[in-house]
């Protein structure tokens, strides 16, 4: 039997998956156990040492041996995804030069805001169909105007994903997606944004070659197949974004279909066949994993930095060490929709695309002392997250994306009942969940890329919906006021 190997490179965990070419799960791994550290050395920054994500991707993949049993060579292909917008720094000698600055990092968003004027809105939104905003591009910058030693010093510049293989195949290269993910694309020239870089005054021997997104992109080198326990020479076919992979990994391939996940950040991420964009880049649209000229597919983005990240603070703060979430997610069900008059703004995880870059932090609103416990505050936590997340939607909506269907793995925020019914309610969509998560989704694009997998409908033999949620009629009217009334706090929050 030949196998697949995915790794998910997570902020919160390095979460590893194998496959077997007939779609089946034979193992899987975390590491750590518990969430790792985001670094926050000044308030909107968010750090992450690299050489720490391939201590857990070693930890993971021994993990995954020691489960399955397989011999690695019979794993024939391994597929990376990660999480997206960061900025990784290397010297020649591949030596990471400085903490990675992750996704929900906010230092750059002035940077970004600059450019989008300077540059014109109008050229911006056209050729890079964003602005330049709090992207890795322009943390790049920051690099450069704020640390020139580190700069000087810089031999290549990467995404997380980029940096993995790197240390897995001793090649440095990304893809076109990666690129537009860091407004790094020029989608009028189908190339490298060299007016944006340009701009910024960044050598463009900084970035990578670029290889597509499923094709074969380097070999596991002998040191790194010692240190992770697999066979030298296994191909590395596959790398993308956590949030196109995780459309990926659910078969969310083509225009009018939307997936979802709601891990530390909220994600719903819906595919075009045009390169649409928001006049004022609270959404986001980038190149699909599948996007070809002939064939173009675009992914349009719509991010909230605090999910899963507002669950885990409440988890931390309010509940006993042996707490589980399934203990919250009872807790929080017990309380009455609308959490009696409760409500939680959840945006205290940086600057907010949604919110035009505006970094308002989290905040309660209406908390009575003599009424409300923690399970109001658990309630109103999931339905604010669903309120934020249809905010976004509702930009969405105005692009053309249709979300009345919406897929999911069953995973994270989804794992709450009450969480997976609240969204279906507030947003209006059936949510249909699937038992895959980005791991599972890596290792099917390495089947793809590595043409073990001639179609992507092969790829997702194995792949079963789990359980399928309709809105709730009853609550429908209820959730459209208490929304509204949600809504018009945020917009007077926004005002001050």
């Amino acid at each position: 039997m030949a196998y697949l190997l995915g790794f998910d490179i997570g902020s919160s965990s390095i979460k590893a998956a194998l496959l077997n070419v007939e779609g089946q799960l034979v193992a899987a791994a975390t590491s750590p156990p518990t969430e790792l550290e985001i670094i926050a050395p000044k308030p909107g920054w968010a750090e992450q040492d690299p050489r720490t994500w391939w201590e857990h991707v070693k930890r993971a993949t021994a993990a995954i041996l020691a489960k399955s049993q397989v011999n690695p060579e019979e794993i024939k292909a391994i597929g990376i995804s990660y999480q997206m917008h960061g900025l990784v720094l290397v010297d020649r000698e591949g030596e990471v030069l400085r903490p990675a600055i992750i996704w929900c990092d906010s230092r750059a968003a002035g940077i970004g805001d600059r450019a989008f004027t300077e540059l014109g809105e109008e050229q911006c939104l056209a050729r890079f169909l964003n602005s330049p905003g709090n992207f890795t591009a322009s943390k790049l910058k920051w690099v450069l105007e704020n640390e020139p030693e580190i700069y000087r010093k810089v031999h290549k510049a990467m995404l997380p994903g980029d940096y993995i293989a790197m240390r897995m195949t001793g090649e440095i290269k990304t893809t076109p997606s990666g690129l537009s993910e860091g407004i790094l694309w020029d989608f009028q020239e189908q190339t490298l944004a060299e007016a944006l870089l340009a701009y910024y005054g960044i050598d463009r021997e900084l970035i990578p070659e670029v290889v597509p997104t499923f094709a074969p992109q380097g070999q596991l080198s002998a040191k790194a197949a010692g240190e992770l326990g697999l066979k030298p020479g296994t191909v590395v076919a596959y790398r993308a974004g956590d949030q196109p992979n995780n459309a990926f990994s659910l078969n969310v391939l083509n225009p009018g279909e939307v997936a979802a996940t709601a891990g530390t950040s909220g994600v719903v991420y819906g595919v075009g066949s045009k390169p649409e964009y928001d006049p004022k880049s609270r959404v986001n649209t980038f190149l699909h994993v599948n996007h070809q000229p002939e064939a173009p597919r675009y992914g349009i983005l719509l991010c909230l930095n605090g999910t899963g990240s507002l669950n885990r603070w409440l988890k931390q703060n309010l509940m006993a060490e042996s707490a589980t979430y399934d203990e919250m997610n009872r807790l929080a069900a017990a309380v009455p929709a609308g959490a009696e008059g409760l409500m939680i703004f959840p945006y205290g995880n940086g600057a907010e695309r949604t919110l035009e870059n505006k970094e308002i932090n989290a905040s309660l609103h209406g908390l009575n002392f003599n009424l409300h416990h923690r399970g109001h505050l658990l309630r109103a936590g999931q339905e604010g997250i669903v309120f934020a997340l249809n905010y976004g939607l509702e930009i969405m909506k105005q692009m053309g994306v249709e979300t009345n269907l919406v897929r999911a793995g069953q995973a994270n925020m989804f794992l709450s009942p009450l969480f997976g019914e609240v969204f279906a309610t507030v947003t209006g969509a059936r949510v249909e969940l699937y038992n895959t998560d980005g791991a599972q989704g890596a290792a099917r694009g390495a089947g793809l890329g590595a043409g073990i997998y001639r179609v992507p409908a092969e790829a997702f033999a194995g792949l079963k919906t789990e359980k399928t949620i309709e809105p709730n009629p009853e609550l429908v009217p209820v959730y459209r006021e208490l929304y509204e009334k949600w809504a018009a706090v945020l917009q007077a929050q926004l005002r001050k």
